[in-house]
């Protein structure tokens, strides 16, 4: 923190912003990436109302577990960040200043999803955009699609914490079993994910 920065409002503090479902190695580069431009990154989980379903199949609880200790393997002084939770919202400008009211104040607001950077945008907030890397490969979905197929590859892309706390859930079973009954809408996705690599 700089000199003069109050508690409250650390001069250089961002929100990243999104599902992490699961935290994969994309988003621990995105958070190594902010941590060089910002003193503080504050990590918003969102849909955390949302779990047991394809797009969202583990809980806030078990995001936030994933987060903290991907964070804390790969060196990421935990002093630095902030962890928050937020439920399932409607994309739009007017929701922006309902989302900073669950975190502390920021300076900036990073996100790769065009609907999130336009809402905030809109709301006067200044949004950064994280490089994206490999993000055809470091994607929930496509790490979810792996899992589905018992591809083991899908604990090369998220890092090493997160396999062993989705084992200790039993989370590739629930995504298994969540997808049963609508097996062939997920495998057409699948297949579609796979052919873009």
């Amino acid at each position: 923190m700089n000199a003069g920065d109050d508690v409250l409002g650390a001069s250089r503090r961002v929100l990243f912003f999104g599902r992490f479902q699961p935290f994969h190695n994309g988003h621990l580069a995105a958070v190594k990436w902010l941590l060089e431009r910002y003193d503080e990154v504050v990590i918003l989980v969102g849909m955390a109302d949302e779990s047991h379903t394809w797009r969202n199949p583990f809980t806030a609880g078990e995001r936030l577990l994933m987060i903290r200790e991907a964070l804390r393997s790969a060196g990421v002084e935990l002093s630095r960040v902030i962890t928050a939770t937020i439920q399932t919202l409607t994309v739009y400008s007017g929701n922006s200043g309902f989302v900073l009211g669950y975190v502390p104040p920021v300076d900036a607001v990073a996100t790769a999803n065009p609907a999130v950077n336009r809402a905030f945008r809109d709301a006067g907030v200044k949004t950064v955009k994280p490089p994206l890397v490999n993000k055809h490969v470091w994607c929930g979905e496509y790490i979810r699609c792996l899992m589905l197929r018992g591809d083991e590859s899908w604990r090369s892309l998220v890092p090493e914490p997160v396999p062993r706390i989705i084992d200790s859930i039993d989370g590739v079973t629930r995504i298994r079993e969540i997808v049963s009954e609508t097996i062939y809408r997920v495998e057409a996705a699948c297949s579609r994910l796979a052919q873009q690599r």
